[in-house]
């Protein structure tokens, strides 16, 4: 039996690392995943295993050119950003690969900060909110200043998706999605590394920007096959919408965080949007996203459990609530809606339970408390956009309740639940989808479900 081509996609998240073997229609032909044990830095703060992960990354590979079944054409990564590999001149890490949740020294980011045009110039011209260790050209900074040894013997900083694919190529490259990632390091106006990255020497240290669809040979296997670069992975799980939709969208993507990325928004990020936790990412194809986030995945959970506590079920009671518009109108007619500033939290948070005569009042007041929070951060990048559409992928997109209530906020707009397996990793398979496949590039790779507006809950 003839072998099947694939691509093999390593998606390495903060706790998942998955391989997949992906066919020439984007089907899942093979799939493993694995979690490491989390070890620590030189100062005892938790740390990503990179022997581990490196291990894995050649077990895995040595495996599946050991199945016959399989010809594997090509090899690409996706992996979570804001985090520097630092390689010596023998290829091999020279530190740990420290966690972006590290502590940053306040003493050192306000250097930069004053001698770069203060908090708010440096944050606008690179489209990053102050986030310390986040700003992964911070890290690097850090690096130069309290270990100058390790700096010099520095070759070359990689973040973790190209550090993956120099692994297999066993070439330095770096990529715009994840220099473009408040990294802190790019000038969004001038295109190019901003002014303190080429003036402090760390340039230097950043190998050459490679297009994302690029294809390097491999060194490591033997077999003939290509490797991408690598992506970040917000970035990679765009690639799917970006193929499958012409017309101007914007993509809620939820979880954790919420996030609303409009690559249809190409203006300059103001104060005021930086203030209200807004952002730019760059996409595979080098074109500014302007975001916005939330944290209403992390607050949903923290409030469905009170509400639990308060009316005595099961958490996962919430799960499958269907949406009711009869309720949504009896809350707007006797519970206050106030209007709010605080993007951080919702008015949910200090409301009295005893108020809501069921869960059911009570969950559905939570939701209508997060889409008004939602509305506001979406608008941010809606404004003055050409935009029909509103996609909405991730937790959220399962909840009737959020879905339905979106729809209403946005009357005038086309509001649809998506949703696709494996996003991040078919995106970075999608990057170089000409390089590996001798099929089209498909254009079903996503479910929509659409809502209508219920105009009862606008009452």
């Amino acid at each position: 039996m003839k072998p099947i081509p694939v691509i093999a996609i390593f998606d390495v998240g903060k706790t998942n690392k998955k391989l997949f073997l992906f066919d020439e229609s984007y089907h899942i032909v093979y799939e493993r995943s694995a979690r490491f044990i989390e070890t620590v830095d030189e100062d005892g703060d938790s740390c990503e295993n990179l022997e581990s992960l490196r291990r894995s990354v050649f077990d895995s590979l040595s495996e599946i050119f050991r199945l016959n079944e399989f010809k594997v054409k090509a090899v690409n990564f996706s992996a979570y950003g804001a985090s520097f590999v630092y390689v010596g001149g023998d290829g091999e890490p020279l530190t740990p690969l420290y966690s972006y949740l590290k502590a940053y020294p306040e003493k050192l980011s306000d250097y930069l900060y004053e001698n770069y045009g203060g908090k708010e110039g440096f944050s606008i011209a690179t489209a990053s909110p102050i986030l310390g260790s986040l700003n992964s050209g911070l890290q690097l900074f850090r690096l130069k200043q309290e270990k100058p040894a390790i700096f010099k013997k520095l070759k070359y900083a990689l973040h973790l998706p190209q550090y993956l694919s120099f692994l297999i190529s066993g070439k330095a490259c770096s990529d715009l999605t994840s220099i473009g990632c408040h990294t802190a390091l790019w000038d969004f106006e001038r295109n190019d590394y901003h002014t303190w990255v080429k003036q402090g020497a760390l340039a230097e240290k950043l190998p050459p920007i490679v297009p994302s669809n690029k294809i390097l040979p491999a060194i490591f296997g033997g077999a003939k096959y290509k490797v991408g670069i690598g992506l970040h992975d917000s970035s990679a799980a765009l690639i799917p919408y970006l193929v499958s939709f012409k017309e101007p969208f914007i993509l809620i993507s939820t979880g954790t965080w919420c996030i609303s990325l409009n690559l249809f928004n190409q203006s300059p990020l103001t104060a005021d949007e930086l203030k209200m936790d807004c952002l730019c990412y760059l996409q595979y194809q080098g074109k500014p996203v302007k975001a916005s986030r939330l944290f209403s995945g992390f607050e949903h959970g923290q409030q469905v459990k009170r509400i639990a506590d308060h009316f005595s079920i099961d958490s996962t009671s919430f799960h499958n609530m269907a949406f009711d518009a009869d309720v949504i109108v009896h809350l707007k007619k006797t519970i206050t809606q106030p209007e709010t500033t605080n993007i951080n939290a919702s008015a949910f948070i200090s409301r009295d339970l005893a108020v809501f005569k069921n869960d059911a009042e009570a969950y559905h007041q939570l939701i209508l408390d997060i889409i008004q929070l939602q509305v506001t951060s979406t608008q941010l990048v809606l404004m003055d956009t050409p935009v029909k559409r509103i996609f909405v992928d991730g937790g959220f997109s399962k909840n009737s309740i959020y879905m339905n209530l979106l729809a209403s906020s946005f009357p005038n707009l086309e509001v649809f639940a998506a949703s696709m397996a494996q996003a991040t990793a078919i995106g970075a398979a999608l990057a170089v989808h000409n390089e590996w496949s001798t099929k089209p590039m498909p254009t079903d790779l996503i479910e929509l479900k659409h809502y209508a507006t219920h105009h009862s809950s606008n009452g």
